[in-house]
């Protein structure tokens, strides 16, 4: 790994309600400006998503794994629903991972049935989701067991420079983008921000354990989003500095590279590992060295944030700094530009589509 400059200051911690609305604007870019506009979402077809599990249903257990379409609906919405046409308690319907609102999107939802029988899942009647197939299974769909997901998506009325469109396309097939959290991840308008200062202050009240969740992911994902933005702006977000913590592409665990590994820098290159950034939370920070001094100082004003967290009982963890864009292609049709790719669980299309698409609709 590299030598790196000074680690820069961290930003002051604005005061409650001055978050931005849309927490992605200011943050760098790792190729520079995207070099063309479009408008995203115009419809939710323009924006697909399917789900790719890690296991497919064995046709016999306690639960019964539903693969269901949604449209313009809420994951967790979907939920209930499911749940209350099963006549079961919400809490006894699950899924992987949350997907968009605004985008049809394809998942498996599990719901526990013990018995020998189940509702009529055909007559299942939901605006904007339909239940594709079902099948029993053994075990309950956990948070997290998932590949990733598969992305198709179409950029309308495509405008700017289509040979540096191209040439950038290329890079990030070649090199991934920043792992940046989302704007999904802060609510709308970044609400959950103001939110959680709120509840970290003591001035939010009581508030139930689905959003106080919320709230807690919007802050670990800010400060994280936060480090990974100086690391973008000193270039080290994809060759690593003295002191990372190293990740395994497809990977949630971290290790400390050997001194003087003479691989290092190839397999960084290959995108076979990646940077790590904090997700914030009780214990030590593993790393050490300048990247220890990148990280305190830049999350030094946030100490509201890192002891609300660490209050909460949540752990310290890494996420990669880089994310590898899989399966990468592209073609245009007219002025439409249609991408499709797959990534990692826990990662944003909006990290690939910020580096291409200036004023890309809501998603920033």
């Amino acid at each position: 790994m590299n030598a790196d400059p000074p680690a820069p200051p961290g930003p002051a911690a604005p005061g409650l309600e001055s978050f931005p609305t849309s927490p992605l604007e200011n943050l760098p870019f790792a190729f520079g400006a995207p070099p063309v506009q479009g408008e995203l979402r115009t419809e939710p077809e323009d924006f697909r998503v399917q789900e790719l599990p890690v296991c497919e249903p064995e046709g016999s257990g306690e639960h019964v794994w539903l693969w269901v379409r949604k449209r313009n609906a809420n994951t967790d919405w979907l939920a209930r629903q499911l749940a209350r046409h099963a006549g079961v308690p919400a809490s006894q319907v699950s899924y992987a991972g949350l997907k968009d609102r605004d985008a049809v999107t394809e998942q498996w939802f599990s719901v526990h049935l013990p018995g020998a029988g189940e509702p009529d899942w055909k007559a299942f009647r939901c605006e904007g989701a339909a239940i594709l197939r079902h099948a029993r299974h053994g075990r309950k769909l956990r948070r997290g067991a998932l590949r990733g997901n598969r992305f198709n998506l179409r950029v309308r009325g495509v405008t700017g420079d289509a040979a540096a469109l191209e040439e950038r396309l290329e890079c990030i097939a070649a090199r991934g983008v920043p792992n940046y959290f989302g704007p999904q991840r802060f609510g709308r308008g970044g609400a959950n921000l103001g939110a959680a200062q709120a509840l970290f202050g003591g001035t939010l009240g009581r508030v139930d354990r689905h959003r106080r969740g919320l709230y807690l992911s919007a802050a670990r994902a800010w400060l994280f989003n936060l480090v990974l933005a100086a690391r973008v702006q000193d270039g080290s977000w994809e060759r690593g500095m003295d002191g990372d913590v190293l990740q395994p592409d497809a990977s949630h665990g971290w290790f400390a590279p050997a001194l003087g590994d003479p691989e290092l820098d190839e397999r960084l290159a290959n995108l076979e590992i990646h940077p790590t950034g904090p997700l914030w939370g009780r214990g030590g920070a593993p790393v050490s060295g300048r990247a220890l001094a990148l990280e305190t100082a830049v999350l030094e004003p946030w100490m509201l944030f890192r002891s609300g967290l660490e209050r909460a009982g949540m752990d310290q963890e890494r996420r990669a700094l880089r994310l590898r864009v899989g399966e990468l292609r592209w073609r245009r049709e007219g002025d439409d530009l249609h991408l499709d790719f797959v990534l990692g669980r826990g990662a944003f299309a909006t990290a690939v589509l910020r580096e291409l698409v200036a004023e890309a609709g809501n998603l920033d």
